[in-house]
């Protein structure tokens, strides 16, 4: 059997054991880092509106830079004179052409009085002649009917 006087060292030994293998508590994780409180939005300084130009502002202006690079000064100066981007000058010069075209073909409806007048005599002269059709294409069919017997 089992000496008792030996299990004292086997009864420290254990304890020592247990006080060493003692259960640890796990490491926490750190927390990752808090994000800064948010800031409220700060309002943005509008963006500057774009600047519209009345018609005639616009060709007041286009006329100026004409009339400056035809006396001799450079396009870009020109330009920053009269207080646009090349880009603007351009569009402004494309928004005029197109205009003028408009009215070019506008005027050239009222010009060609007469052949809207063309127009209205031949739509007229169109009626006539279906009236006269048909009013042949029923005397036609009035005679077959008779040569058939159908009447």
């Amino acid at each position: 059997m089992a000496d008792e006087s030996n299990m004292e060292p086997v009864a420290a030994a254990v304890a020592a054991d247990a006080e060493v293998k003692a259960p640890t508590a796990k490491k926490k994780r750190s927390q990752p880092p808090q994000k800064g409180a948010a800031e409220p939005a700060q309002p943005k300084a509008p963006a500057a509106k774009p600047r519209r130009y009345r018609e005639q502002e616009t060709n007041d202006k286009l006329e100026l830079i004409e009339t400056q690079v035809s006396e001799g000064e450079t396009f870009k100066d020109d330009i920053q004179s009269a207080g646009i981007s090349e880009q603007t000058h351009y569009h402004s010069k494309g928004a005029a052409r197109i205009s003028a075209q408009k009215d070019d073909k506008g005027t050239n409806l009222l010009r060609s009085g007469d052949e809207l007048a063309d127009l209205i005599e031949l739509e007229e002269e169109n009626q006539r002649l279906r009236k006269r059709l048909a009013k042949k294409l029923r005397a036609e069919n009035a005679e077959l009917r008779k040569k058939l017997g159908l009447d």
